[in-house]
């Protein structure tokens, strides 16, 4: 009889562990409904029943603290209005006992605030000798004396009198015053009949001025005019001098020597050349026909070597054109060989293809397929 060993016990249980995990795996992995969610809905319900429990005892703490807040603040209340008619029993307490034990005359220090104090002491002083007037007590000043009614009627007569003896002086003021002006006035009005005087004897030296500096412009006038006289007469005598040496001189007798220039025998002075004479145009007309004749020569040469080379370039144009047929049809020649090989290769590819088929055309049986899905892994 074989005993069992504690390791051998533990490798069937080892053993016996890892058949039920695989167990459970296919159990899992082959239930395709939790394949295709993806997830544990026993913990998902285990998650939502924890949910649903704590939020039922949240909201059950939080009436109960709720509860206890009104009945806090009801307590709160009833302490408040019950401290309140203390404080007013109290208060009310405290004013009975006032007005009846603590009245004002009763306290020590009611004559600082008696209302009739006034009237009950007596006056500062009775007279000015009195003896309570001390120096240090301040009762007795200047103007304040007894008699100060019989003084201040003394004081009104005084500043009347002075008041008199002002407007009298202010009288007298006005009336020097009066009589500088009347002085004034009389000297004033004498320098105005003096100014009126030189103001006349200017008038009429002005006005003699006046009639010396006209009769002298006229005589400037007068001899202005003669001196324009003069001046016109002499310009029309220069200027009959000079068309007369006009109609006389080289410029309008078209003589040609006077427009040849000093600096050169085919250079002319304009504003005395008349123009060209006729053999001067002849030679003119000469060199222009010869220039129209090279200039028709030159274009005759031009029009040919535009011609030569247009022939050249339509001779190379066809050249390169028969290049370019040629070389097409060398194209399409290599087309044609290179489809005919690749058609050759297709046929023997579809026949190769064909025995690769007919080689390995077995079917699979249903003990092929049986041995997939056996395990989880």
């Amino acid at each position: 009889m074989e005993v069992a060993m504690p390791k051998d016990l533990q490798q069937d249980a080892n053993l016996a562990k890892r058949q039920y995990m695989e167990l459970c795996r296919q159990g899992r992995v082959f239930d395709a409904r939790n394949r295709i969610i993806g997830g544990d809905t026993h913990a998902w319900d285990v998650q939502v029943h924890d949910q649903k429990r704590r939020k039922a005892t949240e909201r059950a703490r939080h009436e109960t603290f709720a509860a206890e807040m009104r009945h806090n603040d009801k307590v709160s209340c009833i302490l408040h209005d019950r401290e309140r008619r203390d404080r007013q029993q109290l208060c009310r307490a405290i004013n009975d006992f006032q007005q009846s034990f603590q009245k004002p005359e009763t306290r020590r220090e009611f004559d600082l605030s008696d209302p009739l104090a006034l009237k009950k002491d007596l006056p500062a002083r009775v007279s000015d000798c009195d003896m309570r007037n001390t120096m240090s007590g301040m009762q007795k000043f200047m103007g304040e004396d007894l008699n100060f009614h019989e003084r201040k009627k003394f004081q009104e007569e005084q500043n009347r009198e002075w008041s008199l003896q002002q407007q009298r002086e202010w009288e007298r003021a006005r009336a020097r015053h009066k009589l500088a002006e009347d002085l004034h006035t009389q000297t004033r009005l004498k320098f105005d009949e003096t100014a009126r005087d030189l103001q006349k004897l200017e008038g009429s030296t002005r006005k003699e001025f006046c009639a010396a500096i006209k009769e002298f412009n006229k005589k400037q006038a007068m001899e202005l005019a003669e001196r324009k006289r003069q001046m016109k007469q002499q310009e029309q005598e220069d200027n009959m001098t000079e068309i007369t040496n006009l109609l006389h001189g080289d410029l309008l007798s078209e003589n040609p020597q006077q427009a040849v220039s000093s600096f050169g025998p085919r250079r002319v002075v304009l504003d005395r050349w008349k123009g060209m004479n006729r053999e001067q145009l002849e030679e003119i007309r000469f060199t222009q026909k010869q220039q129209i004749q090279e200039k028709l020569r030159l274009q005759e040469e031009e029009r040919q070597r535009i011609m030569d080379w247009d022939r050249r370039r339509i001779q190379k144009a066809r050249t390169s054109l028969l290049h370019e047929r040629q070389q097409q049809r060398l194209q399409r020649e290599l087309r044609r060989a290179l489809d005919c090989s690749n058609l050759r290769l297709a046929r023997e590819q579809y026949l190769q293809k064909k025995q690769v088929d007919a080689a390995f055309s077995s079917q699979p049986t249903e003990d092929y397929f049986l041995q997939f899905n056996t395990r989880s892994r």
